[in-house]
C-alpha cells in the first residue's frame, strides 16, 4: 500500500488548491535560497582557518600585550614591632 503516481498527483493538486500556486512557488524559491546558502557556507568552511582569521582581523588591530607575570605570593604582612620606648629602670 505505497503511494502510487495517482496518489502523488492528487496530493499535489490538493496542496495547490489549499495554498495557491503563488504560495507554493514562493516556498520553493525560499527552499532553493536556503540550499544555495547552505552550499556556500560549506564551501567557505573548507578554507584554511588561518586565512579566515587573517581576513577577519582589522588592519589597525594591535596585539594585546601579555599581562605581567604574577609575583610570588608574599607572606602575610607582619605587624611592625612596637616603637622602642625608654625603660625608666635602665639608665640612658
Amino acid at each position: 500500500m505505497g503511494l502510487g503516481p495517482t496518489h502523488i498527483i492528487l496530493l499535489l493538486v490538493v496542496i495547490v488548491l489549499l495554498f495557491g500556486a503563488g504560495k507554493v512557488s514562493n516556498l520553493m524559491g525560499d527552499v532553493a535560497k536556503g540550499i544555495k546558502s547552505f552550499k556556500k557556507g560549506m564551501a567557505e568552511d573548507d578554507e584554511p582557518a588561518a586565512r579566515r582569521i587573517a581576513e577577519e582581523r582589522p588592519l589597525d588591530a594591535r596585539p594585546i600585550p601579555a599581562p605581567p607575570p604574577a609575583e610570588a605570593s608574599a607572606p602575610a604582612a607582619t605587624p611592625a614591632p612596637p616603637a622602642a620606648t625608654p625603660d625608666p629602670d635602665q639608665p640612658a
